[in-house]
């Protein structure tokens, strides 16, 4: 059963500053979501987030060999990768 159909019967509560539920609400607002819809698959996602980037994986010799060959000698940022971080966040202009 896909999660959205699941029916929602636990009730989980947070407390937060004004400040963060306006910017919460506005971003709502901008997906077309209510306040606990944004927050729940918001929150979601980052759980999942957070689990996958805690999996193990496995590399034969050679793959292993590639994977620190790349890590100690990286290839240089191209053009595009050094103007996006220089960019600020839309939030900070």
């Amino acid at each position: 059963m896909p999660a959205t159909a699941r029916p929602k019967n636990d009730v989980i509560q947070i407390r937060a500053s004004a400040e963060t539920k306006a910017l919460f609400n506005r971003a709502a607002a901008l997906r077309g979501q209510k306040l606990s819809e944004f927050m729940l698959e918001s929150a979601r996602h980052q759980a999942e987030e957070t689990i996958l980037d805690q999996r193990l994986f496995r590399l034969d010799e050679d793959a292993f060999g590639r994977l620190i060959d790349l890590l100690d000698n990286p290839p240089p940022p191209s053009p595009e990768a050094v103007a996006r971080f220089r960019r600020k966040a839309p939030w900070e202009a």
